[in-house]
C-alpha cells in the first residue's frame, strides 16, 4: 500500500461508477461489516477460541468480499486497548483477513483507530456513545451495535476517499483521512 491523499485516489477500471465499498470493524467477539450495498451486520462465533474462531470469523467476512468489490476499509489495531492473549489472538484475525484480502487482490486500507474516530466526530479520543450519535446525527441512522457503528463508518471514509461522499462532513473532519495508506490499486 502506498501513502496517497484522498484527492489523488480515483475509481480502478470502473471510473464515474459508484464504488463497492466496504467497511470492516475486525473483533473476536463481535465483527462489524458495511456491505457494498450500505447496510450493515454483525458477526458472531459463540463459543469458537483460538485458530477456530480466526478461521470462522475469517471465512464469514470473506463470504461478503464478492467479486467486483474495488476497496475494503478496515479499522486498524488499536494496540493500546488490548493486552494478554487478546491481543495476539486479535493481531492475528486481523493478519489473517489482510492475507486473505491480499490473495484475492482486493485493495484495502487501514484507517487508525483514532483517524476514524475523527473522521466521524472530529475528535480523535472519541467514544463509542460519540460514534453512534455522530452517525445519528449526519445520517439519521440508529446502530445499536457499535461495531456496526464503526463499520458504516469505515465505509463512509472509504467512499469519500474515492469520491462517492455518503454523508455530508466539514472539512476538519475529512482531513483525518490524509493520514490514511490508501492502496496504489485505487490510486491515478
Amino acid at each position: 500500500m502506498g501513502d496517497l491523499s484522498p484527492a489523488e485516489l480515483t475509481m480502478g477500471p470502473a471510473a464515474g461508477a459508484t464504488p463497492r465499498t466496504m467497511g470492516l470493524d475486525l473483533s473476536l467477539t463481535a465483527t462489524g461489516i458495511a456491505r457494498t450495498d450500505g447496510y450493515t451486520e454483525r458477526v458472531t462465533c459463540g463459543d469458537l477460541r483460538g485458530t477456530d474462531r480466526l478461521a470462522w470469523i475469517c471465512s464469514a467476512v470473506m463470504g461478503h468480499v464478492t467479486q467486483g468489490v474495488d476497496l475494503v476499509v478496515i479499522e486498524g489495531p488499536s494496540y493500546g486497548s488490548m493486552s494478554g492473549a487478546g491481543h495476539h489472538e486479535a493481531a492475528g484475525l486481523w493478519w489473517l483477513v489482510a492475507y486473505q484480502l491480499d490473495g484475492r487482490d482486493v485493495p484495502y486500507a487501514v484507517v487508525p483507530p483514532s483517524s476514524l474516530k475523527k473522521y466521524a466526530t472530529g475528535r480523535g479520543n472519541a467514544t463509542k456513545a460519540d460514534m453512534r450519535m455522530a452517525l445519528f446525527q449526519r445520517a439519521g441512522i440508529d446502530l445499536r451495535d457499535d461495531n456496526q457503528v464503526d463499520a458504516w463508518w469505515l465505509r463512509a471514509a472509504g467512499m469519500e476517499a474515492l469520491g462517492h461522499r455518503i454523508v455530508e462532513m466539514p472539512r476538519t473532519h475529512r482531513d483525518a483521512l490524509a493520514k490514511v495508506a490508501w492502496p496504489e490499486a485505487v490510486a491515478r
